[in-house]
């Protein structure tokens, strides 16, 4: 009998051990949470203040509005020189590099997408980009910043299960980056994992909740772009839905299948000899997104939140103001500087869809928001995501059918044109250069072995003859 306590004693002890070892894990998880709704707070106020210092300078005299043609080259050659020598994999918007991720199964190949180094980089480097003018976002990076935060909280408190961490920090980043927490778990479901039959975990769920909630304890409850008080009604207004979202969609398609085929050529021309070719790249574009600038008045600069917001609150943006913008962000894009493109889109959206408000006589508050949801589905081809992330950004719940319309004929517009969506697109080149890279290093540490085993076998004969 006392045998028989002991053993029970035994095992109750086990148990408890257990689960403080389950605790303990899952407070680092956790914590890890919260640092990505931490580091994005932090990464929204220095990106704002970044676009401040620019507008700033670049206003602050009669000839002023002349110094990005000094200032973007500059800073587009630093952060993309940076970026290769120092960050690599850094580059571009974060959310392909998180998507290649997930397809590797161990720690070294994820490593070298994923790290905190790399997110220490795309947050300073994509910082830079927004000082010198480029038209990029801080959202995708956030994304990239988010998963690697989690792969590095899970390493620490030994939780397994890579690839839904992955989807974990994404989607927390999301959350966080627009505070968004639908957007985010749905962003996870359809754009990460392209796999409607996923189930959206405690994981999920909890990350984006306590992201969420330390942007709130900084922010405060917001909605990114405000909220429109436009609701759609009457057939003129009703004829905003397939215009925004056909046109969106062809506009969105061509964007990313330029901004695939482009990418794939670049590849192969820096591979031969890269540090001189991105630097020419990135002085090139850095030249090609001032110009634009100055002749848009400085309205492509930046995200083009401003610009957005303006036209969601009733403002007409210039007519051929999304064709600028869509210019530099997709030169921005090619430069090689990290950067995302999610606020940059959403301007371009909101620019296409005022202009075809001013061709009907619509209210140019509803068609800007008609024309973010067309756009953003065509470039990104993911229409659940694209309808609920402007849904929760603008707080235009009167308009949800409108929304999810548009951005339905937004993707299908999109599909007929490129098949292929741009981040799993991009995510390829990424998996490739990781597999390249990994097998390359390999091999050389297998030689560097041979090498110097046959110089070890000399030594070992002289030795026995001696």
């Amino acid at each position: 009998m006392g045998d028989y306590r002991k053993l029970k004693l035994l095992r109750r002890i086990k148990v408890m051990r257990g689960r403080r070892g389950s605790w303990r894990d899952r407070a680092v998880f956790w914590l890890g949470a919260l640092a990505i709704g931490a580091v994005s707070v932090g990464f929204a106020i220095a990106s704002d203040y970044a676009l401040d210092i620019f507008h700033s300078v670049t206003t602050s005299s009669e000839y002023a509005f002349l110094y990005p043609l000094i200032i973007t080259p500059a800073g587009f050659v630093a952060s993309a020189w940076l970026a290769y020598v120092y960050f690599p994999n850094s580059q571009g918007s974060g959310i392909p590099q998180a998507i290649a991720a997930r397809h590797f199964k161990t720690k070294a190949y994820r490593a070298r997408l994923l790290s905190l180094k790399i997110g220490v980089g795309k947050v300073l480097l994509t910082i830079l980009g927004l000082l010198c003018g480029a038209s990029i976002g801080r959202e995708g990076p956030t994304v990239q910043v988010g998963a690697a935060i989690m792969l590095q909280s899970a390493r620490l408190g030994r939780v397994l299960h890579a690839r839904g961490l992955i989807l974990a920090g994404s989607a927390a980043g999301i959350a966080a980056a627009f505070n968004t927490p639908l957007a985010g778990i749905v962003f996870a479901i359809e754009e990460m994992s392209r796999n409607f039959q996923i189930r959206a975990n405690g994981a999920i769920l909890t990350a984006v909740i306590l992201a969420g909630l330390a942007s709130l304890a900084f922010l405060g409850n917001y909605t990114y772009f405000g909220e429109t008080s436009d609701v759609i009604h009457g057939t003129r207004q009703w004829l905003l839905v397939p215009l925004c979202g056909i046109g969106g969609g062809i506009f969105g398609a061509l964007f990313s299948q330029g901004a695939l085929w482009l990418t794939l050529r670049l590849k192969r021309w820096w591979i031969v000899n890269p540090r001189p070719r991105i630097v020419i790249v990135a002085a090139v574009s850095g030249f090609i997104v001032a110009v634009i600038g100055i002749v848009s008045g400085g309205t492509t600069f930046g995200t083009g939140y401003e610009m957005a917001h303006g036209a969601l609150e009733g403002e007409a943006l210039p007519p051929l103001f999304f064709l600028g913008k869509l210019l530099a962000t997709f030169v921005s894009m090619m430069s090689g500087i990290p950067g995302g493109i999610f606020a940059p889109s959403l301007a371009v959206g909101a620019g296409l869809g005022s202009t075809i408000g001013q061709l009907l006589g619509t209210p140019a508050g509803i068609a800007a928001l008609l024309g973010m949801a067309g756009y953003f589905s065509g470039v990104v081809q993911a229409p659940m995501t694209a309808f609920v992330i402007i849904l929760e950004m603008t707080g235009s719940h009167d308009n949800v059918i409108a929304l999810m319309a548009t951005a339905m004929m937004g993707y299908v517009a999109a599909r007929m044109i490129s098949p292929e969506p741009l981040y799993h697109g991009l995510s390829r080149a990424f998996i490739a250069d990781t597999i390249r890279v990994m097998r390359a290093n390999a091999q050389a540490e297998k030689a560097a072995e041979q090498e110097e085993e046959e110089s070890q076998a000399p030594r070992d004969r002289t030795m026995q003859q001696q």
